[in-house]
């Protein structure tokens, strides 16, 4: 084998290789994706699971108001006005939660949780109302 006929057999073997690299790049960018939307549906699904599993009735006298989850109250408080919308500062004041940014960016997250699980329906920006 001569020099020039070594050369392109490095050079098809080095663009096999790269064919390859980019081959499995594409499978891990697929594989990432699938990965992470898989792992937020479980996220969900243990909160619904949760949510679900509070809200079931135990027969036993009901829990004072100071050991309801804030899920519970904040379905509690679409159940009972189940055809007004709410802005999460509003739905702060209605359940006397406190209204300083983080409390109100920790209520955001859960209301989206609840969104993406069904119990509520999003009729406009920061706007959450019970899903009829």
């Amino acid at each position: 084998m001569n020099i020039t006929e070594l050369l392109n057999d490095l050079q098809h073997r080095h663009d096999a290789a790269i064919a390859r690299a980019d081959e499995l790049r594409g499978q891990i960018e697929r594989l990432t994706a699938a990965l992470t939307e898989t792992e937020a549906r479980l996220t969900d699904l243990a909160t619904t699971r949760k949510v679900i599993a509070e809200l079931e009735p135990t027969g036993d006298a009901p829990d004072p108001p100071e050991s309801t989850t804030a899920y519970q109250a904040i379905l509690n408080a679409f159940n009972q006005h189940s055809d007004r919308p709410f802005r999460v500062r509003a739905l702060h004041e209605l359940l006397g939660m406190p209204t300083d940014d983080p409390a109100l960016n920790v209520t955001r997250s859960r209301l989206g949780r609840l969104t993406r699980q069904g119990f509520l329906t999003q009729p406009g920006r920061g706007i959450y109302q019970k899903r009829t």
